[in-house]
């Protein structure tokens, strides 16, 4: 019976994929990427070759959902992957499990890497109980997000590009307190890894004082 199976990719060092991963990429009909770029990238590093695949992102999602239901309904398997970790988790995917699911057919997700879980842990911060808030609004709604999580006590996971980190840091401090103890991961399992650790005041100054680049979690303490 064929299926849509979720295939989580390294965030950073080739080599954090699992064996079934592998596997399954080698031998689905089809694999939907984020950016077929990028994904060609990892393709080639395992030599995995002739594959269809298809753009599949936030774009064109909408539009290609009923193609893709029917490749599967018609006997093929397909893998989707995004440009890195787990697919649907702030990148492309939930629309597609839901409809599949609508369908009745098949989901199969593969465990695998994704960036906020290594950020959470390498924090020190209590991760019992954790909220994951994923990006905030960029303009329309982000003053609203900030103060419905004042009060919240568990630990707060956040995604965020490079050049608006500082800039987020001082909305964090302004919202939760400049006291609020914080950390800040970037570049994770690649080479130039860093996680920066302190209250969001000492953040801030830390990085206003340095170009940052690479993908960012920040991961920030509960109300106490």
């Amino acid at each position: 019976m064929s299926k849509l199976y979720i295939v989580p990719t390294p965030i950073g060092n080739l080599k954090d994929i699992t064996y079934r991963a592998i596997e399954v990429l080698k031998e689905v009909d089809v694999i939907l990427a984020e950016d077929t770029r990028t994904s060609s990238k990892l393709l080639r590093h395992y030599q995995i070759s002739g594959k269809h695949v298809i753009a599949h992102h936030k774009f064109n999602e909408h539009k290609s959902l009923d193609n893709i239901i029917n490749r599967i309904n018609s006997g093929e398997n397909i893998a989707l992957i995004s440009d890195a970790g787990t697919p649907a988790i702030s990148d492309p995917g939930f629309l597609i499990v839901r409809e599949c699911i609508k369908n009745d057919i098949e989901v199969e997700t593969l465990p695998g890497a994704t960036a906020l879980i290594p950020a959470l842990v390498n924090s020190g911060l209590p991760n019992d109980r954790f909220v994951f808030e994923g990006f905030l609004p960029q303009k329309k709604g982000r003053q609203t997000r900030l103060k419905a999580l004042i009060g919240e006590k568990k630990t707060m996971i956040f995604y965020e590009s490079p050049h608006r980190l500082v800039k987020a840091l001082k909305q964090f401090a302004e919202y939760l307190g400049e006291n609020r103890l914080a950390s800040v991961s970037r570049e994770l399992s690649k080479l130039h890894e860093e996680n920066a650790r302190g209250t969001l005041a000492e953040l801030i100054i830390y990085f206003e004082a340095k170009t940052v680049k690479g993908e960012i979690v920040i991961i920030i303490e509960g109300e106490k």
